[in-house]
């Protein structure tokens, strides 16, 4: 497998890695068995937040006394220096251990500079001086903020969706962090789910110098990442082939699944409503036309267009009337006017 250095961290792994935020959603037990599956098969960098529920405690118990061996990234969505604060100590308790490689101020509205009033870059920079964290990183999902963040020369590691339905705009902040010294993590190289064919979605990866952290939550799914290591996908023509089908299909505006629009105030589930007709045409469409969903779909109708989703959709999204659209493709799906 091949190996990326990220940046001028000087953090060198390969370019492989596991993302940890679906672990929040299975046992303890099976999360353990999971990272340390990862670890064995190659596995050496592991990203996590402060916001993914347990997913620290299960890195935490998975590793302890193994903290020389791997790389550990988190997060925090804080907005204060006291919050700030609080996320690191919590952070560190739960890892296991008395530093992150790399501490990321999580999906920020903004680039944070020293003198800006927040307080917030001078706090990364305390913590980094105590040795708590080891490199400064951020994560943005809006690319005008990103190119912000590259620009300012302030952060070592910039985290931001990348996957083979990027635009020619996200590839060329992936070459201005290279330019920079910066390293490129790239989150949702699955696009939420949308893309289901692992061979093209690491060959397209590894074209550039991004380190992708595939979210894991099944061992079938971990391993498609591992066999990898074994044999890299080469971009041919038949992989080609499929990311330009999948390009056709899916490029415009999509939901990503990534939730920060939660919660509904009427209770609709958005980050699946929203992009149910892609998903009931790329999933086993069964799974998507059982009583719970067509439930889930048809509270779309109660939606009063209040807004609240719109100011934070992080990829502003049109969130009311791209519910609208898939209720409607969905009912002509249950109808029998549309096939899947």
């Amino acid at each position: 497998m091949k190996m990326l250095t990220l940046g001028r961290t000087g953090i060198t792994v390969p370019q492989n890695a596991f993302g940890a935020l679906p672990i929040q959603r299975v046992d303890k037990e099976t999360a353990v068995r999971l990272l340390h599956m990862a670890y064995d098969g190659g596995m050496r960098f592991f990203d996590t937040a402060r916001a993914y529920s347990d997913s620290e405690e299960k890195l935490g118990a998975a590793f302890e006394g193994m903290r020389d061996r791997i790389f550990i990234a988190s997060k925090t969505m804080a907005n204060t220096p006291e919050k700030f604060r609080e996320d690191l100590e919590t952070s560190l308790r739960n890892l296991k251990t008395d530093h992150l490689d790399i501490y990321q101020l999580h999906c920020v509205p903004q680039c944070y500079r020293p003198g800006d009033g927040s307080g917030m870059y001078e706090e990364m920079e305390k913590a980094k001086q105590q040795g708590k964290i080891l490199h400064i990183g951020i994560t943005a999902h809006k690319i005008g903020v990103a190119e912000e963040i590259v620009e300012s020369g302030l952060y070592e590691t910039l985290q931001f969706p990348f996957s083979y339905l990027a635009t020619d705009r996200d590839i060329a902040l992936v070459k201005a962090c290279e330019k920079a010294g910066m390293g490129f993590i790239a989150m949702k190289g699955l696009s939420g789910g949308l893309l289901n064919n692992a061979r093209a979605c690491m060959a397209f990866m590894l074209q550039y110098p991004a380190l992708p952290i595939w979210g894991i939550q099944r061992e079938e799914e971990l391993r498609q990442w591992l066999a990898f290591f074994e044999e890299e996908p080469v971009l041919d023509e038949e992989l080609q082939a499929v990311i330009d089908a999948d390009r056709s299909e899916l490029l415009g505006e999509f939901c990503r699944g990534c939730g920060y629009c939660a919660p509904c105030t009427v209770g609709i589930t958005i980050n699946q409503c929203a992009r149910m007709s892609q998903m009931i045409r790329r999933a086993p469409s069964a799974n998507w036309l059982s009583d719970h969903w067509q439930a889930e779909m048809m509270k779309i109708e109660n939606c009063v267009d209040c807004g609240v989703c719109l100011t934070r959709c992080p990829y502003e999204l049109k969130i009311p009337a791209l519910l609208r659209k898939n209720l409607a493709d969905y009912r002509d799906i249950l109808a029998g006017k549309t096939k899947v």
